[in-house]
């Protein structure tokens, strides 16, 4: 098994096709049928089916795409620590939900970068789950967001905790109405906001981030639930307004590292993160 094998997998995989493959990594589709034949024949197991619509994957394909994207993603985080400039000592790979990336882990990465230059940062956006996937395997450092799971190895540790605020187009709209957008963050505020609107149906119109929603009150109006340090500034900008009379909701946030790891930088990024967070505390 060699990366090659794994890409050209990859590539198969996402298209369905050992032609589109071929065109995909720049080799001949033989050269394709060949690697995958390799590949079957290391893991002892079929991984496609050919047919003239394509390739599918089997069921033993199925359970080798997780593990084939994370021995990717360890090859390339391989790659770029050992051609790490001379200037840094180290690299962090740093991941969370987008929110999460508004303002806060910015002023992070600004204060990080002043407190430790010789260590490379490594930013990136994602969902829980990925973001788990990233930590027990060992291609991510640090991971923030708002529905972590408990695992052996992996340490989990609270950090604040948002307060969401309905915001919209209209401070004195009825909510949520039918212009109201549902964002999913996740099981907490789910049970949370069952709580608040027990006899609410779906409403017509959902987002997965926070981000969405605001841009799609933003076009054609109407309402959703945002962090409330999120929306500051589209309130002060006078293009929405907290709804008055809508219930706040809490949704806490937490940083994800494996518990056995005892680095430097990893202890630098960490105490980093918790002095802005006792600062933001302190000034409210």
């Amino acid at each position: 098994m060699d990366i090659d094998q794994i890409k050209t997998f990859l590539a198969v995989a996402a298209h369905g096709s050992f032609l589109e493959a071929a065109n995909r990594v720049h080799v001949t589709q033989s050269t394709v049928s060949a690697r995958i034949q390799n590949l079957e024949q290391g893991l002892g197991a079929r991984l496609f089916v050919r047919n003239r619509s394509g390739a599918r994957l089997t069921s033993a394909g199925q359970r080798f795409l997780r593990h084939a994207k994370t021995l990717l993603l360890t090859v390339e985080q391989a790659r770029h620590d050992v051609g790490l400039p001379s200037r840094f000592r180290a690299s962090l790979t740093i991941g969370a939900r987008i929110a999460l990336w508004d303002d806060f882990l910015p002023r992070w990465a600004g204060r990080m970068r002043a407190a430790a230059p010789d260590i490379s940062l490594n930013t990136e956006i994602g969902f829980e789950e990925d973001l788990m996937r990233r930590i027990i395997a060992g291609t991510m450092d640090l991971a923030l967001m708002y529905s972590p799971q408990q695992g052996a190895g992996i340490q989990v540790e609270h950090l604040f905790d948002e307060t969401l605020i309905l915001v919209g187009d209209d401070p004195h709209q009825d909510a949520p109405d039918d212009g109201y957008i549902y964002v999913d963050w996740g099981p907490t505020f789910y049970a949370q906001h069952r709580k608040v609107y027990p006899d609410l149906e779906r409403p017509a119109q959902t987002a997965n981030i926070g981000w969405l929603g605001l841009q799609l009150i933003l076009a054609n109006g109407g309402t959703c639930f945002v962090p409330e340090r999120v929306a500051t500034s589209y309130l002060r900008g006078g293009c929405l307004h907290r709804v008055e009379g809508a219930p706040t909701l809490t949704l806490p946030a937490y940083v994800v590292y494996p518990s056995d790891r005892d680095s430097s930088e990893l202890t630098t990024a960490l105490a980093t993160l918790r002095a802005l967070v006792a600062e933001g505390a302190a000034t409210g």
